[in-house]
């Protein structure tokens, strides 16, 4: 994997590509991944990363001046060294994860070599141009270069890929590539799953991921401020970025700083604990292809609330699993947050169960078949996950009994399962996959019954 963008870094894309890559691993497969230094070393070491050992390849980089966490590889010498790489590891396929610099020398150094190439698209304008330097009556040429440059780059490759079908219309409409392919980025969700119900009563509102522009957290902020009745709300704000000192100084221009927590970056083993204290999960973001943190949110079994922007009505079905909102509203926000916090404990209830139900379709096994497929050149002619589907976008209102009550077995073996883990030695740990797998079935058993009940409701309109 060519990766612009890796471990320890915390957003989308690089989660992306070390729960894939862990996933390959864990299915036999040698992985080698290509991605910039974030210390003074240089060259392949052996890491760990979502519980595997995997092959890295760390390259020559500095930090980005005007970004908190992006780093620049430096490009002089990266088309030799990554052919070195392809000369000695011989991989079958290379899976592009950015096309900006890392995947871009990297289709460079494949020239001639007969290899497949996959390209999984993480990339919005949005994300980078707020960086560049450019002044606002740029923006808008900017966008159109961006996309046109994407094309460009990725009509050179044998399969695109991007985590939502929203996402693969908006690829194709505006770099003029076909075909794109939709492929959830998928999730374990036996990882976060608990029985821990959602509670108002002392209100938690939760956003995790990059503090950086396009995830507009001061429509967050200031929807709390609003909330003057709610004095109780409390808000913490899980990951680092640019705009991290911006934020702070809003939240104390709005008073309400002894209530807003900044946690930085905490430990992936932390990730599950934090999502279910929470109440609500919040992502104001205008330009997420599918959120990654949002599907651990709703993994865990908790109301979101998203903007109605890009791929994020995607995950948020309003009404059936929280709320969505118009971007940069924060009258709108505040809305939504009320109705959270009116709530009685049946909506709740109803709200999450909902947010568990429709993760099911994201399973993280089906995004690894399908990529492994892909890296061979066969199976289906356009394959795609689950959330797809058209059952995935029914309208829920409340889950049938037997339903719910798979879901409360399965939350309950998953949280006494990572309670286990903990503990468990190397050893053990093998025998705690075969247990793993074991839930995977379950899993995928309460999906079929979801789909069946779905055909029937269908049905039933049609008569």
């Amino acid at each position: 994997m060519a990766c612009d963008t890796f471990a320890p870094d915390i957003n989308g894309a690089a989660r992306f590509a070390e729960r894939l890559a862990g996933g390959l691993a864990r299915n036999g497969h040698e992985v080698h991944i290509i991605a910039a230094s974030q210390d003074s070393f240089s060259g392949m070491r052996i890491e760990q990363h979502d519980g595997v050992n995997l092959y890295v390849h760390r390259m020559p980089s500095i930090r980005v001046l005007q970004h908190a966490s992006a780093r620049f590889t430096a490009p002089w010498g990266l088309k030799r060294n990554i052919r070195k790489i392809l000369i000695q590891v011989q991989p079958t396929a290379v899976h592009i994860q950015s096309h900006l610099l890392m995947g871009r020398v990297a289709l460079w150094a494949l020239e001639g070599s007969g290899i497949r190439v996959i390209a999984t698209n993480h990339l919005m304008p949005e994300n980078i141009i707020k960086y560049s330097f450019l002044p606002k009556f740029l923006h808008n040429w900017a966008r159109k270069f961006v996309w046109r440059d994407t094309g460009k780059i990725l009509r050179k490759v044998d399969v695109v890929t991007t985590p939502t079908r929203r996402a693969a219309d908006l690829l194709e409409n505006s770099s003029g590539l076909a075909g794109v392919l939709a492929i959830s980025c998928g999730i374990n969700a036996s990882r976060f799953a608990n029985s821990t119900p959602t509670s108002n009563t002392n209100p938690l509102f939760l956003f995790l991921g990059r503090l950086d522009d396009e995830k507009r957290i001061p429509t967050m902020l200031r929807a709390v401020a609003s909330l003057t009745q709610y004095p109780n709300i409390k808000v913490e704000l899980v990951g680092d970025g640019s705009e991290r000192g911006r934020l702070q100084s809003l939240a104390i221009e709005l008073g309400i700083q002894d209530r807003v927590k900044f946690l930085g970056h905490i430990p992936d083993d932390d990730l599950p604990a934090t999502y279910e204290r929470c109440t609500a999960f919040i992502m104001p973001s205008i330009a997420e292809l599918q959120s990654i943190a949002t599907m651990e949110a709703m993994a865990s079994g908790r109301p979101v609330i998203g903007a109605d922007a890009m791929a994020l009505p995607h995950l948020v079905h309003d009404g059936d699993n929280g709320y969505l909102f118009p971007p940069d509203d924060v009258p709108a926000l505040a809305e939504r947050m009320k109705r959270i916090l009116e709530a009685d404990d049946q909506e709740l209830l109803r709200l999450s169960e909902n947010s568990l139900h429709l993760i099911q379709a994201h399973d993280i096994e089906r995004t690894v078949s399908i990529f492994e497929d892909l890296y061979r050149g066969i199976g289906e002619d356009a394959p795609t996950t689950a959330d797809n589907l058209g059952s995935y976008s029914e309208p829920i209102g409340r889950l049938s009994e037997s339903i719910r009550e798979r879901l409360y077995e399965f939350r309950a073996d998953a949280e006494r399962l990572r309670k286990r883990a903990g503990d468990l030695s190397h050893d053990a740990k093998e025998r705690f996959e075969e247990v793993r797998e074991e839930m995977r079935e379950q899993f995928s058993e309460i999906r079929t019954e979801v789909e069946k009940a779905a055909k029937k409701l269908r049905r039933k309109k049609d008569d």
